[in-house]
C-alpha cells in the first residue's frame, strides 16, 4: 500500500488488494507454487478461509505464529520507522485487544512444521 501511496488506515483498499492478492495465490497454488500470506490474518475466521480455500487446491498448509508483548512490537515498530503516519502506542494496544492468537487447537488444523536444526 506504501508503494501506492495509499492510506495504511484504509480498510476498504486494503480489503480489495488482499482479495486480489488471495486471487494470485490461489492461481498459484494451482500450479504446484508455494505461497506466503504476510498480511495480517487477525481472526479465526480469517485463517480458516485461506486454510480451507488452500486445502480445497490440494495444498498443504502451515501456520507460524510468533508471539511478542505489545511494548516490544512498538518499540520495534518505532525504530522500523517506516509507518506514514507512525503507528501510536494506544493505537497498537487497541488492536492488540482484538487480535485472536491461535489456539493449540487452531494450530493442530495445519499441517505439522518440519524445522531442521543445523547447530
Amino acid at each position: 500500500m506504501d508503494a501506492l501511496s495509499l492510506d495504511l488506515y484504509d480498510e476498504d483498499r486494503r480489503a480489495k488488494i488482499e482479495a486480489l492478492q488471495w486471487k494470485l495465490g490461489q492461481e498459484l497454488l494451482m500450479l504446484g507454487l508455494t505461497v506466503i500470506i504476510e498480511w495480517g490474518t487477525w481472526g479465526r475466521s480469517e485463517r480458516d478461509t485461506l486454510r480451507d480455500g488452500a486445502r480445497a487446491l490440494g495444498a498443504a498448509v502451515e501456520l507460524h505464529y510468533l508471539s511478542a508483548p505489545a511494548d516490544v512490537l512498538f518499540d520495534r515498530i518505532q525504530r522500523r520507522g517506516m509507518e506514514n503516519p507512525p503507528i501510536r502506542r494506544d493505537a497498537l494496544l487497541r488492536w492488540s485487544e482484538i487480535f485472536q492468537a491461535p489456539t493449540p487447537e487452531e494450530l493442530d488444523l495445519f499441517d505439522r512444521v518440519e524445522f531442521i536444526n543445523f547447530d
